[in-house]
């Protein structure tokens, strides 16, 4: 105590207080700021001016015991560091902002273990969750599902909502840019293993690559961090593949770092392109080459369904394209030089 002044922490303003300063009942206080509609103009404006008098906030978790709604969302994600990332959770933050909810954002670092204990422990506290790139079984998946409000982004479970960016043709497009450049020997820079787009992107590079005639290889898996792209880097060089295709731009640009430490020119030497088209693929040396997605569209989409309810389950599939930029290029003939 300092000049006869007690210190006191200030108590939280309840429910309670605001419906006794405004000489209202509790229960039409609630609805004064929870449902006003049902509550006339005089009385519901006079609530919620001493409701903001006081700075009182309400108690989400309480407001659900009614309702069975908290007004929270959770976007789970497996790499929150990854700028592809942003634009995904912007557009869900404006959606669930204009719905009247929030969102709690998850980073499970790609790891099955932490995403199921992020799920356990947001389960009574949001209204649905949105899953990106999720690494649970399918079987799980429509467990979930059949508890709460789900949707998936890049992943696809029969059953469950979701939406993908149409990684697929995104890959004919890759392979058709890099044929048309001259490349016939390719190398895939693999990502994690448990990775639902991965294996889509695999499966459609190679299967492109055999209609072309070009002569594809996987390598990896690698980490689809910046960290991964020393070691992608080795190996797909070692393959003797003039174009190196790598998981996604985290990879790629890794890739790019490394080749530059040898010495190896890109595009001149070897080709490089990427997934995903993230904040900085236009910034390294050279720009890079790579899948692009409408990914802040994705997320209000995403949550627009999960909170529509829709019946049937959608599955949902939004357009790609290839952005070519200064990290791919044409083949050079033997003797041309670098």
């Amino acid at each position: 105590m300092e000049n006869g002044v007690r210190s006191v922490r200030r108590r939280a303003v309840t429910l309670h207080d605001v419906a006794r300063r405004a000489g209202v009942a509790v229960s039409t206080a609630s609805r004064a700021l929870s449902d006003p509609q049902r509550v006339n103009v005089t009385t519901r404006e006079h609530v919620q001016a001493i409701a903001r008098e006081l700075g009182y906030r309400p108690n989400r978790l309480a407001q659900a015991l009614p309702t069975g709604r908290t007004g929270m969302l959770a976007v789970l994600v497996p790499d929150i560091t990854n700028p592809h990332n942003f634009g995904l959770v912007r557009g869900a933050e404006a959606q669930a902002r204009a719905a009247g909810s929030a969102l709690v954002i998850a980073d499970t670092q790609g790891a099955r273990e932490l995403e199921g204990a992020h799920l356990d422990r947001l389960a009574s506290s949001v209204d649905g969750f949105v899953l990106a790139s999720s690494r649970l079984p399918d079987d799980e998946l429509r467990t979930l599902a059949e508890r709460s409000p789900v949707v998936l982004f890049n992943r696809r479970v029969e059953g469950v909502a979701s939406l993908v960016t149409d990684s697929v043709d995104g890959s004919r497009q890759i392979i058709e840019h890099l044929v048309a450049l001259g490349h016939r020997s390719l190398a895939y820079l693999a990502g994690p293993s448990a990775a639902w787009s991965d294996v889509e992107r695999w499966r459609a590079l190679s299967e492109h690559a055999d209609a072309a005639g070009a002569r594809i290889v996987r390598c990896g898996p690698f980490a689809p961090t910046l960290d991964g792209g020393p070691a992608a880097a080795d190996v797909g060089m070692s393959t003797g593949a003039t174009a190196l295709i790598a998981f996604n731009d985290l990879l790629a640009i890794g890739v790019l770092r490394r080749l530059g430490e040898r010495g190896i020119a890109v595009p001149a030497q070897v080709s490089v392109v990427g997934y995903d088209d993230i904040f900085g693929s236009d910034f390294c040396s050279p720009p890079l080459t790579t899948v692009a997605g409408p990914v802040d569209e994705a997320g209000r989409t995403l949550v627009d369904v999960l909170l529509a309810g829709r019946d049937p389950v959608p599955a949902i599939t939004l357009p790609t394209h290839l952005r070519v930029r200064g990290s791919t290029g044409p083949v050079l003939s033997p003797g041309s030089g670098a």
